[in-house]
């Protein structure tokens, strides 16, 4: 059995998922296994992973007829894992050699349920800068709660803001598989999956090295107008809803709701102005207007005014609250010509 391991969804990715491979296969440890999952891909990603596990045993590819997002391809490999440890891998981004070996040996060395590292965001003209998690060294199961979960739960404003990645952390399978941890959806799925994780987990080991390297694509679906939003957002806070109340939570960040629903108004904002958006300015200020008015954003807007966000956010801040819509609109557009 092997000691960790990796999965990789793989859509339309024949332009990375060599290299993606290459970096597991590049480790200086060598007791894992690799699990692509080919999600339904009809580029030559299938052919490529095809051939990448023919020259190592180690490595297993899940074909899928039909794509069906990032979270079903990771539920899909979760449940056909062998290793005691699980970690993550996207098929654009890569490891540094020493990721597994690091993570494996802080992990054993602390006796902790899970290690995670920093990592670099890599940018298209080279720019490399490093984030962290969490200051290295060891939390218990109260750091835990004050370093991960509660910043997932209620601090979603003010900059920096705790980022949601999977791929920073190694997973203990034993406590994914009694506690039934999947994902669900498209969207702010790593921010659940971490918050329901690291409920159950007892200590965790941190080192604040580099070890993943992030590539940071303006093409993903992160930078895309999502016509669905509302829907996907709704459904992300009841999940959020349903595992503060399994995991008693309230009193850890007592305005989480309010807190969560502003940054979802501003990402719901901008991606109503997104270019991408084929409505006409007029009623894309109706949306606007509209979203504003719902009764859980209403009571945010209300009850809370973000502190620590960017400039741009406290402009726009500004104007909701002053239901200046009009102008929000007209600089969202010169900010679209520009």
């Amino acid at each position: 059995m092997p000691a960790i391991s990796v999965i990789v969804p793989v859509y339309q990715a024949e332009k990375y998922i060599e290299a993606c491979v290459e970096s597991v296969r590049n480790q200086t440890f060598s007791d894992w296994e690799l699990l692509l999952v080919d999600d339904g891909c009809t580029d030559g990603s299938p052919a490529l992973c095809d051939r990448c596990a023919a020259g190592d045993g180690r490595i297993h590819v899940l074909h899928k007829e039909k794509n069906g997002g990032v979270s079903a391809a990771r539920n899909l490999a979760l449940a056909e894992t062998k290793g005691d440890y699980i970690a993550f891998l996207d098929a654009d981004d890569r490891y540094e050699p020493s990721c597994l070996e690091t993570l494996w040996n802080l992990r054993l060395g602390a006796d902790a349920d899970s290690a995670a590292c920093a990592h670099l965001n890599c940018l298209p003209d080279g720019t490399e800068t490093p984030e962290r998690v969490l200051p290295a060294g060891e939390y218990d199961g109260e750091g835990i709660r004050q370093g991960v979960v509660a910043p997932l739960l209620g601090d979603r404003l003010a900059q920096p803001v705790f980022n949601g990645f999977i791929w920073r952390f190694l997973f203990s399978r034993e406590i994914l598989r009694s506690k039934g941890i999947t994902f669900e959806g498209a969207y702010l799925e790593d921010e659940l999956f971490l918050m329901e994780y690291f409920c159950h987990a007892k200590r965790l080991a941190v080192t604040e090295q580099p070890l993943y390297r992030y590539y940071l694509n303006p093409a993903s679906a992160t930078h895309k107008y999502m016509p669905d939003f509302l829907r996907v957002f709704g459904r992300f806070m009841e999940r959020k809803e349903e595992l503060v109340g399994r995991n008693d939570l309230e009193t850890l960040r007592p305005q989480w709701r309010e807190n969560s629903n502003w940054a979802g108004l501003l990402i719901a904002i901008g991606n109503e102005y997104a270019r991408g958006n084929p409505r006409s300015a007029r009623e894309k200020q109706r949306a606007v207007e509209a979203l504003c008015a719902r009764p859980e954003m209403s009571r945010a807007i209300g009850a809370l005014t973000p502190e620590g966000v960017s400039a741009n956010k406290r402009l726009v801040v500004r104007l909701v609250k002053g239901r200046h819509f009009f102008t929000l609109t007209q600089l969202y557009r010169l900010k679209n010509r520009r």
